[in-house]
């Protein structure tokens, strides 16, 4: 099955790119994880609201046979083995990397800058932490978007030597243990939208109390394997 036609279809002639964006294009993808994300940008001529081409293009996926899951800002596809998240977003202007996108479970939108965030990851130089930390998500089956995740990271390891990788994934659990109720994670693409806000206070909790239990481990098998 062939994604690239479909969304072209959906897309006609507003279609500016599909371009690999998350956990792929930043070097943190894992085995067990969304094996790829694909950005659509729009035309910013697009007059369409952006709940209207969030649903549109489910219902594109829908009718075409790839039982698409809504999620938050993406739609979640399988194509065969493979896990893909589709984002469809709005240029804000003719030119330039920021677009605007919709959040379906606040039913309002958010402004984005996708190479922005390719770039945080990138060059943090903190993949192989945050790769182990997406393990011990999946695993132990916990919500945590990757972007928050990736941030919490990269702050938790932040003054810390490059290259001492359990100590540092031991500083992300005992960080996310004591401080993710309360820390607040800012988009370095939009300083009016919180990351953090992602989560609700019971999902925090929730992971506080999985670092914990991990953080009691008397091996690493008893985190991640």
């Amino acid at each position: 099955m062939n994604l690239r036609p479909s969304l072209q279809r959906w897309a006609g002639q507003y279609l500016v790119s599909m371009e690999p964006s998350g956990s792929f294009a930043k070097g943190t993808a894992i085995r067990g994880g969304t094996d790829i994300d694909i950005f659509v940008s729009l035309s910013s001529q697009v007059t369409d609201s952006l709940a209207v081409i969030y649903n549109t293009l489910f219902n594109q996926l829908l009718n075409e046979g790839f039982s698409p899951r809504p999620q938050n800002v993406s739609i979640g596809i399988k194509i065969g083995t493979y896990s893909v998240d589709v984002v469809p977003a709005r240029r804000q202007g003719p030119t330039g990397q920021f677009h605007s996108l919709y959040r379906r479970k606040a039913e309002s939108w958010t402004q984005t800058n996708v190479i922005s965030h390719i770039n945080t990851v990138r060059t943090s130089g903190r993949a192989e932490e945050i790769m182990i930390v997406k393990a011990w998500r999946e695993q132990k089956r916990l919500t945590f978007p990757s972007f928050y995740l990736e941030l919490v990271t990269i702050e938790a390891c932040r003054g810390r030597k490059v290259g001492d990788l359990s100590e540092n994934v031991w500083a992300t659990l005992a960080y996310i243990r004591d401080n993710i109720a309360a820390a607040v994670f800012i988009d370095p693409a939009n300083t009016n939208n919180r990351i953090s806000d992602d989560l609700t206070a019971a999902e925090k909790q929730t992971l506080a109390n999985a670092a914990a239990t991990a953080r009691h481990a008397t091996n690493w098998s008893q985190i991640v394997v």
